[in-house]
């Protein structure tokens, strides 16, 4: 068994619903503070998404099913949390296309953050089909950064192709875990407890001073799960 996959069983078994401790992210230097995200006690909105509580592959997880024909321009699942500006976003995911998907549909799954008005935010998504395609292209385009409502995919990948997205391994269906770490203009996604980065991006585009909700986000034609979502914020 290779260490991503040590790391990812023993990390996921009895993971749940919950939020970080504060001792598990000594990377961040200020002082932190772990908080709730409402997954618990059920305070979140659905914007977009059909969730229910379920188990998913042996884990307490949040199934969300992205609706169709839905004017916004982002599903999402907003989480209970105080303004999030720096700090940590922590989760298991997982994405797959669903049973009425169209051949376009990747699984999209990911997180979102520093999310106004619910159509402003920057995220970070998976295309899990894309991560064992036999085509390379496909595989390039597995992991992608967004910032909505200007910068969507289409326009990142004209104006600055491959800076915004990248491969990494991927399997739909799989848990997957993902964390970004916020600091100022800068994000980064370490993916299945890699020590390295997976992405980096070095220009969010909202500036480095803005703030709002964390969400889960989810793409069109997407079956996802979520469990064990933690959000640290840097003071």
């Amino acid at each position: 068994m290779s260490g991503n996959a040590q790391t990812r069983r023993a990390a996921i078994g009895g993971a749940a619903l919950s939020i970080a401790s504060a001792s598990s992210l000594a990377a961040l230097a200020a002082p932190r503070v772990a908080v709730g995200t409402g997954l618990e006690t059920g305070a979140i909105r659905a914007i977009g998404v059909e969730t229910a509580r379920t188990d998913y592959r042996g884990h307490p997880a949040l199934r969300a099913t992205a609706l169709e024909n839905v004017p916004e321009l982002d599903r999402l699942v907003v989480l209970d949390t105080p303004a999030f500006g720096d700090g940590v976003i922590e989760a298991w995911i997982s994405g797959a296309p669903s049973v009425t998907a169209s051949a376009t549909a990747r699984g999209f799954v990911g997180v979102a953050f520093r999310v106004r008005e619910e159509a402003k935010l920057e995220a970070i998504y998976l295309r899990p089909t894309n991560g064992r395609a036999d085509d390379q292209l496909r595989r390039n385009h597995a992991v992608q950064y967004i910032s909505h409502p200007d910068y969507p995919w289409e326009r990142l990948r004209a104006e600055a192709p491959a800076k915004y997205e990248t491969y990494v391994d991927l399997e739909p269906g799989r848990w997957t875990h993902v964390r970004i770490v916020v600091a100022g203009s800068k994000a980064r996604l370490h993916v299945d407890g890699a020590e390295q980065p997976t992405l980096i991006v070095g220009d969010l585009k909202h500036g480095a001073d803005a703030k709002g909700a964390v969400a889960l986000w989810i793409g069109p034609g997407t079956l996802a799960h979520f469990s064990g979502v933690r959000v640290t914020s840097r003071g």
